[in-house]
């Protein structure tokens, strides 16, 4: 129960960051947005592994260019994403960003080799049926053109898939916390070199919501690791979509933005091919039960 209660925070906590990304791209410009994100959640790792490992961070990276190319991506979709908050509603945003772990699946058959079970593709192909209908095409929809912002959540989603692939090649080459520093040092590096063309000067509240964003974003991954380590990733991993829920409740109670039907089927029909590809199969669930069988 603690597991589940962690991760569910965790996703509670991103709809709240990303609620305050949407309340502040009328006021500051998407890349200082993206740019307090990053460094504000790199001070917080780099402090806390500094007192764990007292001093000894470990930075060495057997694969620096890989870890560049993973930061810049993670810095692309973080682009895209607050981008789309801008122009669309935070659960239609959501809900096509969700494209991203079936894209992952996609992908992690296809440049890793990993075995996927026919019904995985079959969710794939359900969820990314669900994206379109989120997307509203106009075949779908008999509106008169797609409002060309959606392709923003895709390009998110899609640089994520990337961004998830290098994240498993670099989990057999460095230590997860060399891949946490040089994330969150990279693309405050990179941000930090566009802030002179896109500074504005925040205010005092405006001070305390960028400071908000870089804390929501070191928090809420902080308690999801804590979440993998009190239980299994096939129990954790179905509920990141009732980020889903999240976030259509914050659009409708802070943005007066209520999901229309597109939205809610999409939504629906997303979950449902999610599900189909992380639960686990059923001889996965119970190799315990199979064992004794075999043996008793």
């Amino acid at each position: 129960m603690a597991g589940i209660a962690l991760q569910l925070s965790a996703l509670v906590l991103f709809v709240c960051m990303d609620t305050t990304f949407k309340l502040m791209t009328v006021h500051i410009p998407v890349p200082q947005l993206a740019w307090a994100r990053f460094v504000g959640a790199a001070v917080s790792v780099w402090l806390f592994f500094l007192v764990v490992t007292r001093g000894q961070l470990p930075w060495r990276s057997r694969a620096p260019g890989m870890q560049a190319v993973r930061s810049l991506l993670l810095g692309c979709c973080t682009l895209f994403f607050v981008s789309a908050l801008y122009f669309l509603p935070l659960a239609d945003a959501t809900a096509v960003n969700f494209a991203a772990p079936l894209l992952t699946v996609a992908a992690a058959a296809l440049f890793l080799g990993e075995k996927v079970i026919p019904r995985r593709w079959v969710g794939v192909g359900i969820g990314l049926a669900g994206v379109m209908l989120a997307i509203r095409p106009p075949f779908i929809t008999g509106e008169a053109a797609l409002h060309p912002a959606y392709l923003l959540p895709l390009g998110c989603a899609a640089t994520f898939a990337a961004y998830a692939i290098l994240t498993r090649k670099l989990a057999a080459l460095d230590d997860p916390r060399t891949t946490i520093l040089h994330t969150g040092l990279a693309v405050s590096v990179l941000f930090s070199l566009f802030m002179p063309f896109v500074w504005v000067q925040p205010s005092a509240w405006q001070w305390m919501a960028l400071a908000c964003l870089g804390i929501l974003g070191g928090v809420s991954h902080g308690i999801m690791v804590m979440a993998y380590t009190r239980a299994p990733a096939s129990v954790l991993a179905p509920l990141s979509y009732t980020q889903l829920i999240w976030a259509g409740i914050s659009s409708w109670l802070v943005f007066d933005d209520l999901p229309d039907r597109w939205t809610l089927i999409g939504a629906a029909v997303i979950l449902g091919g999610g599900l189909m590809t992380v639960w686990p199969a059923r001889a996965a669930l119970q190799p315990r039960a199979t064992n004794s069988k075999m043996t008793g």
